[in-house]
């Protein structure tokens, strides 16, 4: 039996502590102890409670009540240990307040059903707003991270693309053509590279215009880019119309069919202007491949070049490539 003033120390205790004590007798189906503190915080006069005590539903929030519900009928059935649930209830003014609802039903020994169900109610609003909102910021931190990637992958585009082409510019080609050619030294492999240079380019600006120009450069930049193998070789701008083909694990036979292939492609879909004119275009094309005196790919670039002042040379619209340890000073 309790001692003199345990309840009453008990009640101070739950509610320093912001708990609210309810009872209910499952047998006589009456709530033996009322809360009252809860509806006065959500606005509710004494009298306004009464009915809402008896009905509590009334006021529970509509996406709450099946979870609620549950959580009482699967402990009245001995289900679950503890009863517990979180919800919200509305307050007078109309918002929603997030309430916490422990409770046990007491005297059951597995014979009987036990008849009091005792439980506590306290608010747990607060912690709510302030997970909703450690969550929102969450969201928004998830959002921005989202936004600063997707920016980091334009600059690095920009910085990394031809801007008229969409090809890989100076930039980007001379540092894959580094990482290709340490690769193939370190691995024993093979590594050729293009230079494709639009003939009488110049001639084109001077007749048709700079606009019609760049038409036909990107014309041959997609050419180019259809014509090699996606995701391993690498085709680049390097300035004005002429072009490099980086191609990893290529010797100069395949190398040079590439290039003979882009010859006879190229002037074999002319490139239309305005809506009558169709432009046939021609390139040049030199080679280069690694070797073992080849120490870098400025080097390699330098060799290519060279072979394309021989295409040029020997009257454009050719392959030349370039002899092993034959360079022009």
């Amino acid at each position: 039996m309790d001692q003199p003033g345990d309840r009453e120390r008990l009640m101070l205790a739950l509610e320093a502590a912001g708990l609210e004590m309810w009872e209910n007798d499952l047998v006589e189906g009456k709530v033996t102890r009322k809360v009252t503190k809860v509806f006065e915080e959500l606005g509710y006069r004494p009298e306004e409670a009464v009915g809402l005590v008896e009905d509590i539903y009334r006021i529970v929030h509509p996406d709450d009540v099946a979870q609620l519900k549950a959580a009482v009928v699967a402990h009245v059935a001995g289900e679950t240990p503890q009863y517990r649930c979180e919800f919200r209830l509305r307050a007078k003014s109309g918002a929603w307040v997030w309430y916490a609802n422990y409770g046990k039903i007491m005297d059951r020994d597995g014979t009987r059903q036990g008849r009091r169900f005792v439980g506590v109610t306290f608010s747990i609003d607060d912690r709510r707003r302030k997970e909703a909102e450690l969550e929102r910021a969450n969201a928004l931190l998830v959002e921005r991270n989202r936004q600063l990637a997707e920016l980091n992958e334009t600059l690095q585009a920009l910085a990394t693309t031809d801007p008229l082409t969409g090809l890989a510019n100076r930039r980007q080609l001379f540092e894959a053509g580094e990482r290709e050619v340490l690769r193939a030294q370190r691995m024993g492999h093979a590594l050729s590279l293009l230079i494709v240079d639009i003939d009488d380019f110049k001639l084109v600006n001077d007749t048709w215009g700079h606009a019609a120009g760049d038409e036909v450069i990107c014309a041959v930049a997609a050419t180019c880019a259809r014509s090699v193998r996606g995701q391993v070789d690498l085709v680049g701008r390097i300035g004005g119309e002429e072009f490099a083909v980086l191609l990893p694990e290529v010797g100069m036979d395949d190398a040079n069919t590439l290039a003979a292939r882009l010859c006879r492609t190229i002037p074999a879909s002319p490139v239309p202007l305005g809506t009558t004119a169709l432009l046939e275009l021609t390139v040049s094309i030199g080679i280069a491949t690694l070797t073992p005196d080849v120490v870098s790919v400025h080097e390699l670039l330098r060799r290519a070049d060279q072979a394309l002042y021989m295409a040029k040379g020997a009257g454009k619209n050719c392959v030349r490539p370039l002899p092993r340890g034959e360079l022009l000073t």
